[in-house]
């Protein structure tokens, strides 16, 4: 699967400028950094409430570029319900950010 949504990620390519469109992803690189900074932070301090604000910020930011991994273990990580612990979807979560800024990396190229 791949790790962005073609009718997303390539409409935005396709319709922005190319300078816009690297904006778009440099912005979105800036505040995924940020993001998981304070998701490991929060992690690390057991700041469940911090972690699921930043979770949730970060699924809006997913969402708004078509990187749907990323969007998806957001998500889990947002929702105080689910079962899996922080140390568990972490790892999946920063394996979707690589992947999602690869792909975007690429479609500027």
């Amino acid at each position: 699967m791949s790790a962005l949504d073609p009718n997303i990620a390539g409409q935005l390519a396709e319709d922005l400028s190319p300078d816009v469109f690297r904006m778009i992803i440099a912005t979105f690189e800036e505040d995924l950094t940020r993001l998981v900074k304070e998701l490991e932070t929060a992690v690390l301090t057991g700041d469940q409430d911090g972690y699921e604000r930043a979770a949730h910020s970060l699924a809006g930011a997913s969402a708004a570029v078509g990187a749907v991994g990323l969007e998806r273990e957001s998500r889990i990580a947002m929702d105080h319900r689910q079962p899996e612990p922080a140390a568990t979807v972490l790892p999946r979560l920063l394996t979707e950010a690589k992947a999602a800024l690869e792909a975007l990396h690429d479609l500027i190229n």
